[in-house]
Protein backbone atom coordinates (compact mmCIF):
# COMPACT_ATOMS: atom_id res chain seq x y z
CA UNK A 1 0.00 0.00 0.00
CA UNK A 2 1.33 3.43 -0.89
CA UNK A 3 0.95 6.10 1.71
CA UNK A 4 0.44 9.76 0.94
CA UNK A 5 2.18 12.59 2.77
CA UNK A 6 1.69 16.31 2.55
CA UNK A 7 4.91 18.21 3.18
CA UNK A 8 3.84 21.68 4.17
CA UNK A 9 6.31 24.56 4.40
CA UNK A 10 5.54 27.95 5.87
CA UNK A 11 6.86 31.48 5.61
CA UNK A 12 10.27 32.29 4.18
CA UNK A 13 11.06 28.68 3.34
CA UNK A 14 10.79 29.56 -0.35
CA UNK A 15 14.08 31.41 0.24
CA UNK A 16 16.01 28.34 1.39
CA UNK A 17 19.47 28.13 -0.07
CA UNK A 18 19.96 31.88 0.10
CA UNK A 19 18.31 32.80 3.40
CA UNK A 20 20.81 32.66 6.27
CA UNK A 21 22.66 29.57 5.00
CA UNK A 22 24.67 29.50 8.23
CA UNK A 23 21.39 28.73 10.06
CA UNK A 24 19.25 26.95 7.45
CA UNK A 25 21.85 25.42 5.13
CA UNK A 26 22.44 25.90 1.44
CA UNK A 27 19.89 23.36 0.18
CA UNK A 28 17.01 24.93 -1.73
CA UNK A 29 13.36 24.04 -1.20
CA UNK A 30 13.28 22.51 -4.71
CA UNK A 31 16.23 20.30 -3.76
CA UNK A 32 14.47 19.23 -0.56
CA UNK A 33 11.37 18.37 -2.58
CA UNK A 34 13.48 16.22 -4.92
CA UNK A 35 15.10 14.50 -1.94
CA UNK A 36 11.66 13.77 -0.50
CA UNK A 37 10.28 12.46 -3.81
CA UNK A 38 13.24 10.07 -4.10
CA UNK A 39 12.88 8.94 -0.50
CA UNK A 40 9.13 8.56 -0.91
CA UNK A 41 9.61 6.13 -3.80
CA UNK A 42 12.03 4.15 -1.63
CA UNK A 43 9.65 3.84 1.32
CA UNK A 44 6.34 3.59 -0.58
CA UNK A 45 4.94 7.05 -0.01
CA UNK A 46 3.53 9.54 -2.47
CA UNK A 47 4.51 13.07 -1.54
CA UNK A 48 2.74 16.36 -2.23
CA UNK A 49 4.22 19.76 -1.43
CA UNK A 50 2.75 23.10 -0.47
CA UNK A 51 4.66 26.23 0.55
CA UNK A 52 3.00 29.46 1.54
CA UNK A 53 3.96 32.62 3.35
CA UNK A 54 0.31 33.06 4.35
CA UNK A 55 -1.14 31.50 7.50
CA UNK A 56 -4.63 31.05 6.05
CA UNK A 57 -3.28 29.18 3.03
CA UNK A 58 -1.47 26.79 5.38
CA UNK A 59 -4.68 26.26 7.36
CA UNK A 60 -6.53 25.57 4.09
CA UNK A 61 -3.88 23.02 3.07
CA UNK A 62 -4.21 21.23 6.41
CA UNK A 63 -8.00 21.11 6.03
CA UNK A 64 -7.67 19.81 2.45
CA UNK A 65 -5.36 17.01 3.64
CA UNK A 66 -8.16 15.28 5.54
CA UNK A 67 -9.19 12.14 3.70
CA UNK A 68 -6.45 12.70 1.07
CA UNK A 69 -3.14 12.32 2.91
CA UNK A 70 -2.16 9.83 5.59
CA UNK A 71 0.19 12.26 7.30
CA UNK A 72 1.48 15.82 7.29
CA UNK A 73 5.06 16.93 7.77
CA UNK A 74 4.90 20.58 8.73
CA UNK A 75 7.69 23.12 8.82
CA UNK A 76 5.58 26.07 9.90
CA UNK A 77 8.57 28.38 10.23
CA UNK A 78 7.86 31.32 12.51
CA UNK A 79 4.16 30.39 12.67
CA UNK A 80 5.22 27.50 14.92
CA UNK A 81 5.64 29.99 17.73
CA UNK A 82 2.57 32.13 17.10
CA UNK A 83 -0.22 30.25 15.35
CA UNK A 84 -3.09 28.92 17.37
CA UNK A 85 -4.94 28.68 14.04
CA UNK A 86 -2.48 26.08 12.71
CA UNK A 87 -2.65 24.17 15.99
CA UNK A 88 -6.46 24.14 15.82
CA UNK A 89 -6.43 23.06 12.17
CA UNK A 90 -4.20 20.08 12.94
CA UNK A 91 -6.34 19.08 15.92
CA UNK A 92 -9.53 19.48 13.89
CA UNK A 93 -8.49 17.38 10.91
CA UNK A 94 -6.93 14.59 12.98
CA UNK A 95 -4.31 13.88 10.30
CA UNK A 96 -1.11 12.74 12.04
CA UNK A 97 1.36 15.62 11.87
CA UNK A 98 5.08 15.83 12.54
CA UNK A 99 6.55 19.24 13.33
CA UNK A 100 9.85 19.83 11.54
CA UNK A 101 12.58 22.47 11.71
CA UNK A 102 15.86 22.66 9.82
CA UNK A 103 17.66 24.31 12.73
CA UNK A 104 17.68 23.31 16.38
CA UNK A 105 15.12 25.83 17.61
CA UNK A 106 15.99 25.00 21.23
CA UNK A 107 19.53 26.29 20.73
CA UNK A 108 18.26 29.58 19.33
CA UNK A 109 16.38 32.62 20.63
CA UNK A 110 14.09 32.11 23.61
CA UNK A 111 10.92 32.93 21.63
CA UNK A 112 11.62 29.94 19.37
CA UNK A 113 11.40 27.53 22.32
CA UNK A 114 7.58 27.73 22.44
CA UNK A 115 5.68 25.69 19.87
CA UNK A 116 1.92 25.65 19.48
CA UNK A 117 2.27 22.92 16.84
CA UNK A 118 4.02 20.52 19.26
CA UNK A 119 0.85 20.47 21.38
CA UNK A 120 -0.95 18.50 18.65
CA UNK A 121 1.91 16.90 16.70
CA UNK A 122 2.85 13.25 17.07
CA UNK A 123 6.47 14.35 17.31
CA UNK A 124 9.05 17.01 16.57
CA UNK A 125 12.24 16.75 14.52
CA UNK A 126 14.67 19.66 14.56
CA UNK A 127 18.29 20.47 13.96
CA UNK A 128 19.15 18.02 11.18
CA UNK A 129 18.93 20.38 8.22
CA UNK A 130 17.45 19.03 4.98
CA UNK A 131 17.92 15.47 6.27
CA UNK A 132 15.17 16.22 8.79
CA UNK A 133 12.58 15.86 6.03
CA UNK A 134 13.52 12.26 5.25
CA UNK A 135 13.81 11.52 8.97
CA UNK A 136 10.27 12.87 9.37
CA UNK A 137 9.06 10.70 6.50
CA UNK A 138 10.53 7.61 8.16
CA UNK A 139 9.02 8.62 11.49
CA UNK A 140 5.63 9.09 9.82
CA UNK A 141 5.84 5.61 8.34
CA UNK A 142 6.48 4.27 11.83
CA UNK A 143 3.59 6.30 13.21
CA UNK A 144 1.31 4.78 10.57
CA UNK A 145 2.55 1.28 11.43
CA UNK A 146 4.38 0.76 8.13
CA UNK A 147 7.93 -0.37 7.63
CA UNK A 148 9.95 2.31 5.81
Amino acid sequence: MAYSFLILNGPNLNLLGTRQPDVYGSTTLAEIEGLCQTHGRKIGADVAFVQSNHEGALVDAIHAARGVHDGIILNAGAYTHTSIALMDAIASTEVPTIELHLSNVHAREEFRHKSYIANVAVGVICGFGAQGYTLAMDAMMGTLGADG
